[in-house]
């Protein structure tokens, strides 16, 4: 079954900018490709960190009081900080969240909740820019036509993992929403049909209508005795 990945849908033709790249020119930058953030490479593109309009707007905040005050904490005198700051090497959140090559489309939502960030600058081995995952990229893969869905719920999970019982295992996709219909051998494998199809990329929903003839949840069941509750 095929992994969807962030290489897949990630922008290549990524706009980055220097380390000594100016307030002034980072303003403009953003405005006129209007960006929300833009990653900060060296001279060998390697992502040191990323300037978002939050950190510009800092200048701003603190227009006339970037000194710092006697009880500011460790964030606010950081923003103090970057209300001073002149470059991008100063202005930059680092070190930045990043997701490597290959990273799957999953793990990449998961990261941006985490972090609380929307985009992730994508890099190779090396630490080089290769391209930007933004959250609206990630949820591209929910567009996909629901024909190219059904071929890969049957040709990667019904042909693969249930192929003693394919031809018992009808699939139909409508908007996303994945229905499994048919009779399989065990609950298990009906089980394993269900998680599995959601696992593939641009699944909405699935709706297991599958029916079955063993039901061995109790088998699987760890420390349980054959036949013991």
């Amino acid at each position: 079954m095929r992994t969807w990945k962030v290489d897949d849908v990630m922008t290549q033709a990524v706009v980055s900018v220097e380390l000594t790249a100016s307030y002034r020119s980072l303003v403009d930058l953003l405005i006129a490709h209007r960006f929300s953030a833009v990653p900060v490479v060296d001279a060998f593109q390697r992502v040191q960190g990323v300037v978002s309009e939050a950190d510009l707007l800092r200048k701003i905040e603190y227009a006339g009081e970037e000194s710092p005050r006697l009880f500011d904490n460790r964030r606010r005198r950081g923003e103090r900080a970057k209300a001073r700051a002149g470059t991008a090497a100063d202005l930059m959140s680092s070190p930045p969240v990043l997701a490597l090559v290959g990273t799957s489309l999953a793990a990449a939502a998961r990261l941006m909740d985490a972090e609380h960030v929307k985009r992730l600058p994508v890099v190779d081995d090396l630490g080089r820019l290769v391209g930007i995952v933004t959250r609206g990229d990630v949820l591209k893969v929910h567009l996909r036509p629901d024909d190219e869905i059904r071929t890969d719920v049957v040709n990667g999970v019904v042909a693969v993992f249930l192929a003693e019982e394919a031809e018992n295992v009808t699939v139909e996709v409508t908007g996303g929403v994945v229905t499994l219909t048919g009779r399989v051998g065990r609950w298990s494998t009906a089980d394993m049909a269900d998680r599995l199809t959601r696992q593939v990329a641009g699944v909405v929903e699935v709706r297991d209508n599958l029916e079955f003839d063993f039901d061995d949840r109790q088998l699987l069941t760890p420390g349980t005795v054959f036949g013991v509750a």
